[in-house]
């Protein structure tokens, strides 16, 4: 299990970059042209989607800025897709930059969770 969260570790400044990046262009879309609606709630889409940011931008960042700095640049991360999304015929709204800064925070701590878990190290 180790080696499969080093091999994760070291791949996840790339997956975090792409997943960043799938976040912003279907942020972006305009909903008529987006696939298919997901089951699940809107804000539960935005939580889960900023949870995984959260926790791989964490882990391909891990040590090199204190941890509670991830959740709040995704957050205005997430916020910014926010404001510009009026100008691609969507609405900019409070409780989705909620949903993304509960699911940044809370993929980070998973992050930091897992991290101890397998490592056994501190963080």
């Amino acid at each position: 299990m180790a080696n499969l969260f080093a091999k994760l570790t070291r791949c996840s400044d790339l997956l975090a970059i792409t997943w960043a990046l799938t976040i912003a262009v279907l942020s972006l879309t305009p909903l008529q042209r987006l696939p298919l609606a997901t089951p699940f709630s809107d804000k539960l889409n935005h939580f889960a989607a900023y949870a995984l940011l959260g926790l791989l931008a964490y882990l391909a960042r891990s040590g090199r800025a204190p941890w509670l700095l991830w959740p709040l640049l995704l957050t205005l991360y997430g916020g910014l897709i926010e404001l510009l999304q009026p100008y691609v015929n969507r609405h900019a709204e409070w409780l989705d930059l909620a949903a993304n800064g509960l699911g940044a925070l809370a993929g980070v701590l998973l992050a930091r969770r897992l991290q101890v878990m397998i490592t056994g190290g501190s963080t």
